[in-house]
Protein backbone atom coordinates (compact mmCIF):
# COMPACT_ATOMS: atom_id res chain seq x y z
CA UNK A 1 0.00 0.00 0.00
CA UNK A 2 1.21 3.51 -0.72
CA UNK A 3 1.76 5.91 2.13
CA UNK A 4 -0.75 8.38 0.65
CA UNK A 5 -3.59 5.87 0.90
CA UNK A 6 -2.87 5.05 4.50
CA UNK A 7 -2.41 8.72 5.35
CA UNK A 8 -5.86 9.57 4.06
CA UNK A 9 -7.57 6.93 6.16
CA UNK A 10 -7.38 8.62 9.55
CA UNK A 11 -9.00 11.80 8.21
CA UNK A 12 -11.81 10.30 6.12
CA UNK A 13 -12.35 7.03 7.96
CA UNK A 14 -11.56 7.56 11.64
CA UNK A 15 -10.62 4.46 13.56
CA UNK A 16 -11.08 3.41 17.15
CA UNK A 17 -12.84 5.98 19.28
CA UNK A 18 -13.46 8.25 16.30
CA UNK A 19 -15.42 5.63 14.37
CA UNK A 20 -18.47 6.04 16.58
CA UNK A 21 -18.21 9.81 16.21
CA UNK A 22 -17.96 9.44 12.45
CA UNK A 23 -20.97 7.15 12.24
CA UNK A 24 -23.15 9.28 14.52
CA UNK A 25 -22.51 12.56 12.72
CA UNK A 26 -22.12 10.94 9.26
CA UNK A 27 -18.86 12.82 8.79
CA UNK A 28 -17.35 10.61 6.07
CA UNK A 29 -20.73 10.07 4.45
CA UNK A 30 -21.05 13.82 3.90
CA UNK A 31 -17.51 14.13 2.58
CA UNK A 32 -16.10 15.93 5.61
CA UNK A 33 -13.47 15.27 8.26
CA UNK A 34 -13.20 15.82 12.00
CA UNK A 35 -10.60 18.53 11.40
CA UNK A 36 -12.89 20.40 9.01
CA UNK A 37 -15.78 20.21 11.45
CA UNK A 38 -13.64 21.62 14.25
CA UNK A 39 -12.37 24.45 12.05
CA UNK A 40 -15.94 25.14 10.94
CA UNK A 41 -17.16 25.25 14.53
CA UNK A 42 -14.52 27.83 15.44
CA UNK A 43 -15.25 29.93 12.34
CA UNK A 44 -18.99 30.05 13.09
CA UNK A 45 -18.38 31.02 16.71
CA UNK A 46 -16.11 33.93 15.84
CA UNK A 47 -18.47 35.05 13.08
CA UNK A 48 -21.46 35.31 15.44
CA UNK A 49 -19.82 36.01 18.81
CA UNK A 50 -20.84 39.67 18.46
CA UNK A 51 -24.30 38.65 19.69
CA UNK A 52 -22.81 38.21 23.17
CA UNK A 53 -22.31 41.97 23.22
CA UNK A 54 -25.13 43.15 21.01
CA UNK A 55 -28.11 41.32 22.54
CA UNK A 56 -27.52 42.69 26.07
CA UNK A 57 -27.20 46.20 24.63
CA UNK A 58 -30.52 45.95 22.77
CA UNK A 59 -32.45 44.38 25.65
CA UNK A 60 -30.64 46.32 28.37
CA UNK A 61 -31.44 49.70 26.84
CA UNK A 62 -35.21 49.17 27.12
CA UNK A 63 -37.54 49.53 30.09
CA UNK A 64 -40.71 47.63 30.90
CA UNK A 65 -43.97 49.33 31.89
CA UNK A 66 -42.70 49.66 35.45
CA UNK A 67 -39.46 51.35 34.40
CA UNK A 68 -37.32 48.30 35.12
CA UNK A 69 -34.22 47.49 33.07
CA UNK A 70 -32.53 44.11 32.77
CA UNK A 71 -29.05 43.76 34.26
CA UNK A 72 -26.26 43.77 31.65
CA UNK A 73 -24.16 41.05 33.26
CA UNK A 74 -27.15 38.79 33.73
CA UNK A 75 -28.15 39.36 30.10
CA UNK A 76 -24.69 38.31 28.91
CA UNK A 77 -24.97 35.10 30.92
CA UNK A 78 -28.49 34.41 29.64
CA UNK A 79 -27.49 35.10 26.02
CA UNK A 80 -24.43 32.86 26.14
CA UNK A 81 -26.16 30.09 28.11
CA UNK A 82 -29.04 29.83 25.66
CA UNK A 83 -26.76 29.97 22.62
CA UNK A 84 -24.59 27.19 24.05
CA UNK A 85 -27.56 24.97 24.93
CA UNK A 86 -29.43 25.49 21.65
CA UNK A 87 -26.38 25.07 19.43
CA UNK A 88 -25.28 21.90 21.22
CA UNK A 89 -28.82 20.55 20.86
CA UNK A 90 -28.86 21.37 17.15
CA UNK A 91 -25.58 19.55 16.69
CA UNK A 92 -26.56 16.41 18.58
CA UNK A 93 -30.19 16.12 17.42
CA UNK A 94 -30.39 18.04 14.15
CA UNK A 95 -26.90 17.03 12.94
CA UNK A 96 -26.47 20.15 10.82
CA UNK A 97 -23.74 22.83 11.00
CA UNK A 98 -26.17 25.49 12.17
CA UNK A 99 -25.58 27.55 15.31
CA UNK A 100 -28.25 29.44 17.22
CA UNK A 101 -28.36 32.54 19.41
CA UNK A 102 -30.67 35.42 20.30
CA UNK A 103 -32.25 36.65 17.08
CA UNK A 104 -31.61 40.18 15.89
CA UNK A 105 -34.98 41.64 15.04
CA UNK A 106 -37.07 39.58 17.41
CA UNK A 107 -35.13 40.99 20.37
CA UNK A 108 -36.20 44.46 19.26
CA UNK A 109 -39.82 43.25 19.21
CA UNK A 110 -39.43 42.12 22.81
CA UNK A 111 -37.57 45.25 23.92
CA UNK A 112 -39.56 47.93 22.10
CA UNK A 113 -43.04 46.47 21.65
CA UNK A 114 -43.69 43.92 24.39
CA UNK A 115 -41.75 45.21 27.41
CA UNK A 116 -43.19 48.77 27.40
CA UNK A 117 -46.70 47.28 27.68
CA UNK A 118 -45.98 44.76 30.45
CA UNK A 119 -43.27 43.48 32.80
CA UNK A 120 -40.10 41.80 31.53
CA UNK A 121 -41.31 38.48 32.94
CA UNK A 122 -44.58 38.86 31.02
CA UNK A 123 -42.75 39.72 27.80
CA UNK A 124 -40.42 36.73 28.08
CA UNK A 125 -43.42 34.54 28.85
CA UNK A 126 -44.85 35.44 25.44
CA UNK A 127 -41.57 34.38 23.84
CA UNK A 128 -41.87 31.02 25.60
CA UNK A 129 -45.42 30.66 24.32
CA UNK A 130 -44.24 31.44 20.78
CA UNK A 131 -41.68 28.64 21.16
CA UNK A 132 -44.40 26.23 22.26
CA UNK A 133 -46.44 27.19 19.20
CA UNK A 134 -43.45 26.56 16.94
CA UNK A 135 -42.99 23.09 18.45
CA UNK A 136 -46.71 22.38 18.07
CA UNK A 137 -46.64 23.43 14.42
CA UNK A 138 -43.69 21.14 13.79
CA UNK A 139 -45.25 18.22 15.62
CA UNK A 140 -48.46 18.51 13.62
CA UNK A 141 -46.70 19.12 10.31
CA UNK A 142 -48.30 22.55 9.99
CA UNK A 143 -45.10 24.62 10.03
CA UNK A 144 -44.17 23.82 6.46
CA UNK A 145 -47.79 24.37 5.35
CA UNK A 146 -48.00 27.75 7.05
CA UNK A 147 -44.70 28.69 5.45
CA UNK A 148 -46.16 28.19 2.00
CA UNK A 149 -49.17 30.43 2.75
CA UNK A 150 -47.09 33.62 2.76
CA UNK A 151 -45.75 34.53 -0.70
CA UNK A 152 -41.98 34.45 -1.05
CA UNK A 153 -41.83 38.11 -2.06
CA UNK A 154 -43.73 39.18 1.06
CA UNK A 155 -41.51 37.02 3.26
CA UNK A 156 -38.48 38.74 1.79
CA UNK A 157 -40.08 42.14 2.32
CA UNK A 158 -40.62 41.29 5.99
CA UNK A 159 -36.99 40.20 6.31
CA UNK A 160 -35.75 43.43 4.71
CA UNK A 161 -38.03 45.50 6.94
CA UNK A 162 -36.50 43.86 10.00
CA UNK A 163 -33.06 44.62 8.59
CA UNK A 164 -33.90 48.29 8.06
CA UNK A 165 -35.46 48.48 11.52
CA UNK A 166 -32.29 47.00 13.04
CA UNK A 167 -30.19 49.53 11.13
CA UNK A 168 -32.27 52.47 12.39
CA UNK A 169 -31.97 51.23 15.97
CA UNK A 170 -28.19 51.06 15.56
CA UNK A 171 -28.01 54.61 14.21
CA UNK A 172 -30.17 55.96 17.06
CA UNK A 173 -28.39 54.03 19.83
CA UNK A 174 -25.01 55.24 18.55
CA UNK A 175 -26.13 58.87 18.50
CA UNK A 176 -25.54 59.13 14.75
CA UNK A 177 -29.24 59.90 14.38
CA UNK A 178 -31.32 61.58 17.08
CA UNK A 179 -34.92 62.58 17.67
CA UNK A 180 -35.90 66.20 17.15
CA UNK A 181 -37.81 67.33 20.27
CA UNK A 182 -41.47 68.19 19.86
CA UNK A 183 -40.63 71.65 21.20
CA UNK A 184 -38.87 72.36 17.89
CA UNK A 185 -42.34 72.48 16.26
CA UNK A 186 -41.26 70.63 13.13
CA UNK A 187 -42.74 67.65 11.34
CA UNK A 188 -39.25 66.23 10.73
CA UNK A 189 -38.78 63.49 13.37
CA UNK A 190 -35.05 62.75 13.07
CA UNK A 191 -31.83 64.63 12.47
CA UNK A 192 -28.15 63.86 11.99
CA UNK A 193 -26.23 63.57 15.24
CA UNK A 194 -27.09 66.27 17.76
CA UNK A 195 -28.80 69.31 16.29
CA UNK A 196 -27.87 68.32 12.75
CA UNK A 197 -24.16 67.89 13.46
CA UNK A 198 -21.90 64.96 14.32
CA UNK A 199 -20.01 65.80 17.50
CA UNK A 200 -18.13 63.96 20.22
CA UNK A 201 -15.76 61.03 20.59
CA UNK A 202 -18.50 58.37 20.92
CA UNK A 203 -19.98 59.25 17.52
CA UNK A 204 -16.50 59.14 15.98
CA UNK A 205 -16.04 55.62 17.37
CA UNK A 206 -19.31 54.58 15.71
CA UNK A 207 -18.36 56.11 12.35
CA UNK A 208 -14.94 54.46 12.35
CA UNK A 209 -16.49 51.17 13.47
CA UNK A 210 -19.09 51.28 10.71
CA UNK A 211 -16.44 51.93 8.07
CA UNK A 212 -14.16 49.23 9.45
CA UNK A 213 -16.98 46.68 9.58
CA UNK A 214 -18.02 47.36 5.99
CA UNK A 215 -14.44 47.28 4.72
CA UNK A 216 -13.83 43.93 6.41
CA UNK A 217 -17.06 42.54 4.98
CA UNK A 218 -16.16 43.72 1.48
CA UNK A 219 -12.74 42.11 1.91
CA UNK A 220 -14.54 38.95 3.04
CA UNK A 221 -12.55 38.76 6.26
CA UNK A 222 -13.89 35.94 8.50
CA UNK A 223 -15.35 37.28 11.72
CA UNK A 224 -15.53 40.83 10.31
CA UNK A 225 -18.19 42.03 12.74
CA UNK A 226 -16.45 40.64 15.83
CA UNK A 227 -13.08 42.04 14.73
CA UNK A 228 -14.62 45.49 14.34
CA UNK A 229 -16.29 45.33 17.76
CA UNK A 230 -13.04 44.33 19.47
CA UNK A 231 -10.95 46.90 17.60
CA UNK A 232 -13.32 49.80 18.29
CA UNK A 233 -13.68 48.80 21.93
CA UNK A 234 -9.90 49.14 22.27
CA UNK A 235 -10.07 52.54 20.53
CA UNK A 236 -12.88 53.62 22.86
CA UNK A 237 -10.86 52.52 25.91
CA UNK A 238 -7.90 54.61 24.75
CA UNK A 239 -10.14 57.63 24.17
CA UNK A 240 -11.74 57.21 27.60
CA UNK A 241 -8.28 57.08 29.18
CA UNK A 242 -6.86 60.20 27.51
CA UNK A 243 -9.86 62.44 26.82
CA UNK A 244 -12.79 63.86 28.73
CA UNK A 245 -15.97 62.18 27.48
CA UNK A 246 -19.18 63.42 29.16
CA UNK A 247 -21.05 60.18 28.51
CA UNK A 248 -20.80 56.96 26.52
CA UNK A 249 -24.38 56.02 27.28
CA UNK A 250 -25.10 52.69 28.94
CA UNK A 251 -21.55 51.32 29.01
CA UNK A 252 -18.27 53.10 29.72
CA UNK A 253 -15.31 51.40 28.01
CA UNK A 254 -13.02 50.61 30.95
CA UNK A 255 -10.96 47.48 31.63
CA UNK A 256 -12.95 45.45 34.18
CA UNK A 257 -9.92 44.20 36.09
CA UNK A 258 -10.42 40.45 36.22
CA UNK A 259 -11.87 39.33 32.85
CA UNK A 260 -13.04 36.03 34.33
CA UNK A 261 -16.10 35.90 36.56
CA UNK A 262 -18.75 33.51 37.78
CA UNK A 263 -21.85 33.57 35.54
CA UNK A 264 -24.87 35.34 37.02
CA UNK A 265 -27.97 33.23 36.31
CA UNK A 266 -30.32 35.71 37.99
CA UNK A 267 -32.61 36.07 34.95
CA UNK A 268 -33.05 32.35 34.30
CA UNK A 269 -36.63 31.29 35.02
CA UNK A 270 -37.93 34.85 35.52
CA UNK A 271 -40.97 34.21 33.34
CA UNK A 272 -44.72 34.76 33.57
CA UNK A 273 -46.46 32.78 30.85
CA UNK A 274 -49.84 34.50 30.87
CA UNK A 275 -49.26 37.72 32.81
CA UNK A 276 -48.92 39.71 29.60
CA UNK A 277 -52.46 38.86 28.54
CA UNK A 278 -53.76 40.46 31.74
CA UNK A 279 -51.92 43.67 30.85
CA UNK A 280 -52.84 44.06 27.15
CA UNK A 281 -55.81 41.74 26.64
CA UNK A 282 -56.26 38.46 24.80
CA UNK A 283 -56.29 39.85 21.25
CA UNK A 284 -53.30 42.18 21.57
CA UNK A 285 -51.41 39.54 23.53
CA UNK A 286 -52.12 36.95 20.87
CA UNK A 287 -50.88 39.36 18.18
CA UNK A 288 -47.69 39.92 20.16
CA UNK A 289 -47.11 36.15 20.36
CA UNK A 290 -47.91 35.90 16.65
CA UNK A 291 -45.39 38.67 15.85
CA UNK A 292 -42.63 36.90 17.79
CA UNK A 293 -43.61 33.63 16.14
CA UNK A 294 -43.54 35.15 12.67
CA UNK A 295 -40.20 36.88 13.24
CA UNK A 296 -38.61 33.59 14.30
CA UNK A 297 -40.56 31.43 11.88
CA UNK A 298 -39.49 32.84 8.52
CA UNK A 299 -36.01 33.87 9.56
CA UNK A 300 -35.22 30.35 10.76
CA UNK A 301 -36.74 28.64 7.74
CA UNK A 302 -34.77 30.80 5.32
CA UNK A 303 -31.53 30.34 7.27
CA UNK A 304 -31.92 26.58 7.53
CA UNK A 305 -32.53 26.15 3.82
CA UNK A 306 -29.83 28.68 2.90
CA UNK A 307 -27.14 27.06 5.05
CA UNK A 308 -28.30 23.61 3.98
CA UNK A 309 -27.97 24.58 0.34
CA UNK A 310 -24.48 26.00 0.80
CA UNK A 311 -23.44 22.85 2.68
CA UNK A 312 -24.86 20.70 -0.16
CA UNK A 313 -27.25 18.97 2.25
CA UNK A 314 -30.46 19.54 0.27
CA UNK A 315 -32.00 16.80 -1.87
CA UNK A 316 -32.90 17.13 -5.56
CA UNK A 317 -36.22 18.80 -4.65
CA UNK A 318 -34.51 21.46 -2.54
CA UNK A 319 -35.61 19.95 0.77
CA UNK A 320 -33.43 19.26 3.79
CA UNK A 321 -33.67 15.60 4.89
CA UNK A 322 -34.67 15.40 8.56
CA UNK A 323 -35.78 19.01 8.62
CA UNK A 324 -38.46 18.32 11.23
CA UNK A 325 -35.75 17.56 13.80
CA UNK A 326 -34.02 20.80 12.93
CA UNK A 327 -37.26 22.78 13.13
CA UNK A 328 -38.20 21.18 16.45
CA UNK A 329 -34.84 22.16 17.95
CA UNK A 330 -35.47 25.67 16.65
CA UNK A 331 -38.78 25.71 18.55
CA UNK A 332 -37.03 24.57 21.73
CA UNK A 333 -34.50 27.35 21.19
CA UNK A 334 -37.22 30.01 20.93
CA UNK A 335 -38.82 28.84 24.19
CA UNK A 336 -35.49 28.51 26.00
CA UNK A 337 -34.59 32.07 25.00
CA UNK A 338 -37.71 33.30 26.73
CA UNK A 339 -37.09 31.09 29.75
CA UNK A 340 -33.65 32.67 30.27
CA UNK A 341 -34.82 36.25 29.44
CA UNK A 342 -32.39 36.47 26.51
CA UNK A 343 -35.23 36.77 23.96
CA UNK A 344 -36.07 34.25 21.27
CA UNK A 345 -33.14 32.18 20.04
CA UNK A 346 -32.99 31.30 16.37
CA UNK A 347 -30.71 29.96 13.62
CA UNK A 348 -27.87 32.26 12.57
CA UNK A 349 -26.95 32.84 8.95
CA UNK A 350 -23.35 33.32 10.16
CA UNK A 351 -23.25 29.52 10.26
CA UNK A 352 -22.23 29.84 6.61
CA UNK A 353 -18.79 30.88 7.92
CA UNK A 354 -18.34 27.37 9.28
CA UNK A 355 -19.71 25.81 6.11
CA UNK A 356 -17.15 27.83 4.20
CA UNK A 357 -14.46 26.14 6.29
CA UNK A 358 -15.82 22.73 5.25
CA UNK A 359 -18.34 21.96 8.02
CA UNK A 360 -21.08 19.59 6.92
CA UNK A 361 -22.36 17.97 10.12
CA UNK A 362 -23.61 18.68 13.63
CA UNK A 363 -20.11 18.14 15.05
CA UNK A 364 -19.30 21.71 14.00
CA UNK A 365 -22.30 22.93 16.02
CA UNK A 366 -21.09 20.93 19.03
CA UNK A 367 -17.75 22.74 18.77
CA UNK A 368 -19.48 26.13 18.47
CA UNK A 369 -21.73 25.33 21.43
CA UNK A 370 -18.69 24.32 23.47
CA UNK A 371 -17.02 27.65 22.74
CA UNK A 372 -20.15 29.49 23.88
CA UNK A 373 -20.00 27.46 27.10
CA UNK A 374 -16.45 28.71 27.73
CA UNK A 375 -17.63 32.27 27.07
CA UNK A 376 -19.97 31.99 30.05
CA UNK A 377 -17.04 32.79 32.31
CA UNK A 378 -15.90 35.88 30.37
CA UNK A 379 -18.88 38.15 31.13
CA UNK A 380 -16.75 41.14 32.30
CA UNK A 381 -15.20 41.41 28.83
CA UNK A 382 -18.61 41.66 27.20
CA UNK A 383 -19.96 44.28 29.61
CA UNK A 384 -17.12 46.73 28.87
CA UNK A 385 -18.09 47.18 25.20
CA UNK A 386 -19.80 50.56 24.53
CA UNK A 387 -22.80 50.67 22.23
CA UNK A 388 -20.85 52.84 19.78
CA UNK A 389 -18.46 49.94 19.19
CA UNK A 390 -21.19 47.31 18.87
CA UNK A 391 -23.94 49.07 16.93
CA UNK A 392 -22.00 49.19 13.63
CA UNK A 393 -22.87 45.49 13.54
CA UNK A 394 -26.55 46.45 13.28
CA UNK A 395 -25.78 48.59 10.26
CA UNK A 396 -23.87 45.72 8.65
CA UNK A 397 -26.49 43.10 9.48
CA UNK A 398 -29.23 45.34 8.10
CA UNK A 399 -27.32 45.68 4.84
CA UNK A 400 -26.61 41.95 4.61
CA UNK A 401 -30.28 41.11 5.14
CA UNK A 402 -31.31 43.56 2.43
CA UNK A 403 -28.62 42.40 0.01
CA UNK A 404 -29.61 38.77 0.50
CA UNK A 405 -33.33 39.32 0.01
CA UNK A 406 -34.01 42.26 -2.32
CA UNK A 407 -33.45 40.29 -5.53
CA UNK A 408 -35.97 37.62 -4.52
CA UNK A 409 -38.92 40.03 -4.62
CA UNK A 410 -40.99 39.88 -7.81
CA UNK A 411 -41.03 43.59 -8.66
CA UNK A 412 -42.97 42.96 -11.87
CA UNK A 413 -46.06 41.71 -10.01
CA UNK A 414 -47.39 44.76 -8.15
CA UNK A 415 -49.74 42.61 -6.03
CA UNK A 416 -46.55 41.17 -4.52
CA UNK A 417 -44.14 44.08 -4.84
CA UNK A 418 -46.35 46.73 -3.21
CA UNK A 419 -47.11 44.67 -0.05
CA UNK A 420 -43.44 43.69 0.22
CA UNK A 421 -42.42 47.34 -0.16
CA UNK A 422 -44.91 48.52 2.46
CA UNK A 423 -43.85 45.80 4.88
CA UNK A 424 -40.19 46.76 4.60
CA UNK A 425 -40.66 50.55 4.95
CA UNK A 426 -43.39 50.57 7.59
CA UNK A 427 -41.23 48.73 10.11
CA UNK A 428 -38.60 51.49 10.47
CA UNK A 429 -41.03 54.36 9.72
CA UNK A 430 -43.49 53.29 12.42
CA UNK A 431 -40.79 51.77 14.66
CA UNK A 432 -42.83 48.57 14.76
CA UNK A 433 -42.31 45.16 13.20
CA UNK A 434 -45.93 44.30 13.92
CA UNK A 435 -47.16 47.22 11.82
CA UNK A 436 -44.96 46.23 8.91
CA UNK A 437 -46.26 42.68 8.90
CA UNK A 438 -49.90 43.70 9.36
CA UNK A 439 -49.89 46.35 6.63
CA UNK A 440 -48.08 44.01 4.27
CA UNK A 441 -50.59 41.19 4.85
CA UNK A 442 -53.66 43.40 4.50
CA UNK A 443 -52.36 45.11 1.35
CA UNK A 444 -51.57 41.78 -0.28
CA UNK A 445 -55.10 40.49 0.24
CA UNK A 446 -56.71 43.75 -0.94
CA UNK A 447 -54.59 44.04 -4.08
CA UNK A 448 -55.09 40.41 -5.05
CA UNK A 449 -58.86 40.85 -4.67
CA UNK A 450 -58.77 44.06 -6.69
CA UNK A 451 -56.83 42.31 -9.44
CA UNK A 452 -59.42 39.54 -9.61
CA UNK A 453 -56.96 37.05 -8.16
CA UNK A 454 -58.57 36.56 -4.78
CA UNK A 455 -58.68 32.80 -5.19
CA UNK A 456 -54.89 32.75 -5.29
CA UNK A 457 -54.70 34.00 -1.71
CA UNK A 458 -54.44 31.19 0.87
CA UNK A 459 -57.22 31.10 3.47
CA UNK A 460 -54.60 31.51 6.21
CA UNK A 461 -53.60 34.89 4.77
CA UNK A 462 -57.20 36.11 4.81
CA UNK A 463 -57.62 34.94 8.40
CA UNK A 464 -54.45 36.60 9.67
CA UNK A 465 -55.21 39.81 7.75
CA UNK A 466 -58.69 39.93 9.27
CA UNK A 467 -57.12 39.74 12.73
CA UNK A 468 -54.82 42.62 11.87
CA UNK A 469 -57.76 44.73 10.54
CA UNK A 470 -59.60 44.21 13.80
CA UNK A 471 -56.42 45.03 15.73
CA UNK A 472 -56.05 48.38 13.95
CA UNK A 473 -59.77 49.12 14.40
CA UNK A 474 -59.73 48.47 18.16
CA UNK A 475 -59.03 52.10 19.20
CA UNK A 476 -61.88 53.40 17.02
CA UNK A 477 -64.16 50.76 18.49
CA UNK A 478 -63.21 51.77 22.00
CA UNK A 479 -61.64 48.38 22.75
CA UNK A 480 -58.23 49.62 23.94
Amino acid sequence: MTSSASAAAPEHQPKGTLSGLDRYFKISERGSTVAREIRGGFATFFAMAYIIVLNPIILGSAKDMYGHQLDGGQLVTATVLTAAFSTLLMGVIGNVPIALAAGLGVNTVVALQLAPRMSWADAMGMVVLAGFVVMLLVATGLRERVMSAVPRSLRKGIAIGIGLFIMLIGLVDAGFVSRIPDAAQTTVPLTLGSGGHLMGWPVLVFVLGALLTLVLIIRRVPGAILISIVAMTVVAMIIEAVAEVPSWGLTTPKWPGNPIDTPDFGLVGEVSLFGGFEKVGILTGSLFVFTVLLSCFFDAMGTILGVGDEAKLLDKDGNLPGINKVLFVDGIAVASGGATSSSATTCFVESTAGVGEGARTGLASVVTGGLFSVALFLTPLATMVPSQAATPALLAVGFLILAGSIRDIDWNDYTLAVPAFLAMVMMPFTYSITNGIGIGFITFCVLRLAAGRGREVPVAMYAVSAVFVFYYAMPALGLT
